[in-house]
């Protein structure tokens, strides 16, 4: 009975021992697998290194992807000037230099006109209007067909809402008054103020304190008070104009490689299109709040002179603004087919918000 349960026991151990080998070699295997060499992308931005708002939406992007995919896919991100210059951004991400990009579509409309669509036009859709277009309304559809002879797959990557009309060293009282104003506004209100007679310059953001201080322009806009406050853009002007009619829902963009997006596993793909996600509403929340005490800031803090547009100024911007687009619109085929599809998008939102987010507007003043 003894040589019996010693033999059990012998056998008992030997092939507990073989379970726990097998579980450690299993286990082994795991870590070798989560232990692999991390996919490494970069990502370039128009924005100066960890900017409030548009320069953390990236730094935000890059966090969120190493944490879901537990350090498999790492994304280095670059301020605008680190690699290249702010506006080289499309092409080093269409000629595979870089994987990724965060930036603004209307900055690329000198060789693709359609893209301005997808930032923000004068008098068009706001933030909440952008979302619902891109997402359900077909626009994202239209943006990846814009975007595919470059390579690239755009992704929307923020919003800063409604801007501000921007910041004047002289007031605004008629539409005499911009005749001749040189002002830092990019996109189709860029071609708005030209046909006002007024000369848009395009300048990247961290040019605008100085060019505004030693009088190279005038006038110049950039996001709101969060952004502008950090600028010190108000040291250099006295008035400060509202509303954005330029810029009523500004969406960034991230651009990825197609190429470097269709090498990723399946689970490191959609991980890349969450985490945009995540960041595209991230960015508004923010802005929504930093907003509120920034504008506090500059009006009480450094006496900022907050004034509004006159209504006759906005009408005949309006008036022009879609004469501009209309007239772009017809030489670039592409522009057209997405012209009509955010018209027809924005006639449908319009007439549902005016009984809805409007007219609460309206009486909750």
């Amino acid at each position: 009975m003894r040589f019996l349960l010693g033999t059990l026991f012998a056998l008992s151990a030997l092939l507990l021992g073989g379970c726990q080998q097998e579980s450690g070699d299993a286990h082994k295997g795991v870590v070798n697998a989560t232990d692999a060499k991390p996919i490494e992308w970069k990502l370039v931005t128009s924005w100066p290194k960890n900017f409030p708002g548009l320069g953390m939406a990236p730094e935000r992007f890059a966090e969120l992807v190493t944490q879901m995919s537990n350090g498999r896919l790492v994304v280095k991100v670059y301020g605008a000037g680190e690699l290249m210059p702010a506006f080289e951004v499309f092409d080093a991400v269409s000629q595979g230099t870089v994987q990724m990009g965060h930036s603004a579509a209307y900055y690329w409309k000198g060789k693709v006109p359609a893209a301005q669509f997808f930032t923000s036009i004068p008098f068009g859709l706001n933030a909440q209007e952008m979302n619902g277009w891109l997402t359900y309304g077909g626009g994202m559809e239209l943006w990846q067909e814009v975007y595919q002879p470059f390579g690239i797959m755009p992704l929307a990557g923020g919003n800063t809402g409604v801007q501000m009309g921007g910041w004047f060293n002289k007031e605004i009282n008629s539409m005499a008054d911009l005749q001749g104003l040189k002002m830092r506004l990019p996109g189709l209100g860029g071609e708005v103020l030209r046909k006002a007679g007024g000369v848009p310059v395009t300048l990247p953001g961290r040019e605008l304190y100085t060019a505004l201080q030693t009088g190279a322009i005038d006038a110049t806009e950039w996001v709101g008070p969060f952004n502008d406050l950090a600028f010190g853009l108000h040291k250099a002007a006295k008035f400060y104009y509202y509303p954005g009619w330029h810029e009523p829902g500004t969406t960034l963009e991230f651009l990825v490689n197609q190429q470097a997006f269709d090498a990723l596993p399946a689970d490191l793909q959609a991980i890349v299109k969450v985490a945009a996600k995540a960041i595209n509403q991230d960015m508004l929340d923010e802005y929504t709040t930093r907003h509120i005490a920034a504008l506090e800031s500059l009006v009480n803090e450094h006496g900022v002179v907050i004034k509004q547009f006159p209504d006759e100024v906005m009408a005949q911007l309006a008036v022009l603004s879609k004469q501009v687009i209309a007239e772009q619109s017809t030489q670039d085929a592409t522009m057209k087919k997405v012209y009509d599809a955010y018209i027809d998008y924005e006639a449908g939102v319009r007439k549902y918000h005016l009984i809805s987010e409007d007219a609460y507007s309206r009486f909750r003043q």
